[in-house]
């Protein structure tokens, strides 16, 4: 793993608990670390175990794949289009194809 890819994934933990409204101390300790666990991966820039990970993902509310979803900050808007898309009838998403291509 790279250190820009360290780097962002310590990012994104960190968006998701403030989104969490939780402070580095709180979520260290609803995943059963030292208090200072949290702070020390942001400051650090080390990356949790997956199973930290996990257990970060699981307090804060957020599924694995909305973490790892490419565009983090767009995944809610871009489930409720595909959700949309998904139900549509094939000549509709063609049209809608068409229609956005232009």
């Amino acid at each position: 793993m790279t250190d820009k890819d360290k780097k962002a994934i310590v990012e994104r933990i960190g968006i998701i608990r403030y989104n969490a409204n939780l402070s580095a101390r709180e979520l260290s300790l609803r995943i059963g670390k030292e208090e200072s666990y949290i702070s020390t991966l942001e400051q650090k820039c080390v990356c949790p175990s997956m199973n930290a990970l996990y257990d970060i993902l699981e307090v804060c509310g957020v599924t694995p794949e909305q973490f790892f979803y490419e565009n983090f900050k767009d995944y809610e808007l871009d489930k409720k289009y595909l959700d949309i898309i998904k139900n549509m009838k094939s000549d509709k998403k063609q049209a809608l194809i068409e229609f956005l291509m232009k």
